[in-house]
């Protein structure tokens, strides 16, 4: 039987601009073209550093490219806001560190809201801390260091990469947990702060061991105690504050986020591609070497980490009483 050409055309018609439509974003092409992650840090510093080494483990297993795009700025504020008003689709991510979960602690006019606006997709892993100070700092333990503050109140000088940041409010929970009155120095930025650390214009700094481990190994640092509850093989030698402060621990947790909406479906394929780089290969020897601890976690328990983050935090800084607003 003949097909009415006036149907066939109304059909094929019709099948033309549905296909012209803009299809739902799927996870079986994704990613189709390159990939934005906006990372809130300034090049070579902790984030900055493992976005990289993800963006290329991504690269590599897409065959599309992962940008890693620095936006510094207002205590990442710059960066968060740019993701949570892109198009969720997929195509901007951002770097998460542990300052983004807290943000709404510390700024109260902002034009989005990290928990509502972003959903996570994968964690990385979590960065230990180190204490260090400039080798000419009398302290060498952190016994020496709690003893030599209280006998000089205000006197010790703590380099922070900024107010709010986490090497800030890592000192000011030292402060809190051991009882002792350091003066906090923010500057802009990792390389400020580490420049006047190594030329002795500052004297510690509680800082992720990814961006002061170089320093560490050549002595131009000395590494009093690092953060984490146990040992780890990155400072073998190297005792945790903890033994002498029971109770403090520091980790700086990274990952990835997306805008509210990204499709459950992306968010799932990126979570098991992020898991296998940080679970096995060489990104997994890059962020050990590194300091890192690589962890894997599904995007449920990412966002619970976010929750557990702030309140901890949120702690610390209604105790120094820190605010940027």
């Amino acid at each position: 039987m003949e097909f009415p050409r006036r149907r066939f055309l109304h059909l094929a018609g019709g099948a033309a601009a549905f296909s012209a439509l803009p299809r739902p974003a799927s996870a079986l092409d994704y990613p189709s073209r390159a990939v934005h992650v906006v990372c809130g840090y300034g090049a070579g510093s902790a984030p900055d550093v493992v976005a990289r080494l993800v963006s290329q483990w991504l690269t590599d297993r897409t065959g599309q490219a992962f940008v890693v795009d620095d936006k510094p700025g207002a205590g990442t504020n710059l960066s968060t806001e740019a993701v949570a008003h892109a198009t969720p689709d997929g195509y901007t991510l951002l770097v998460v560190a542990t300052p983004n979960m807290i943000t709404d602690v510390l700024h109260h006019n902002l034009n989005f809201n990290f928990a509502r606006d972003i959903v996570p997709v994968a964690a990385v892993g979590s960065t230990p801390f180190v204490v260090v100070a400039n080798p000419d700092f009398p302290p060498k333990t952190i016994p020496e260091l709690i003893a030599y503050a209280k006998a000089n109140p205000g006197k010790v000088n703590f380099a922070s990469n900024g107010t709010g940041n986490l090497t800030h409010i890592a000192g000011e929970f030292f402060k809190m947990m051991a009882g002792v009155d350091l003066f906090h120095v923010p500057y802009h930025g990792e390389v400020e702060a580490q420049t006047d650390l190594l030329a002795g214009r500052a004297q510690i700094m509680f800082d992720p061991i990814i961006s002061a481990i170089g320093h560490v190994r050549a002595g131009k640092l000395r590494a009093l105690a690092v953060t984490t509850a146990n040992k780890i093989d990155t400072l073998p030698d190297t005792p945790t504050v903890n033994q002498f402060v029971p109770g403090y621990e520091v980790l700086g947790w990274l990952g990835i986020g997306a805008p509210t909406g990204t499709p459950s479906e992306i968010v799932a394929k990126l979570n098991g591609e992020i898991g296998a780089g940080v679970t096995g290969g060489a990104v997994k020897a890059h962020l050990i070497d590194l300091g890192n601890i690589p962890t894997r976690m599904t995007a449920a328990e990412y966002g619970a980490l976010f929750a557990d983050e702030r309140e901890k935090w949120a702690k610390v800084i209604k105790f120094a009483g820190i605010k940027l607003d």
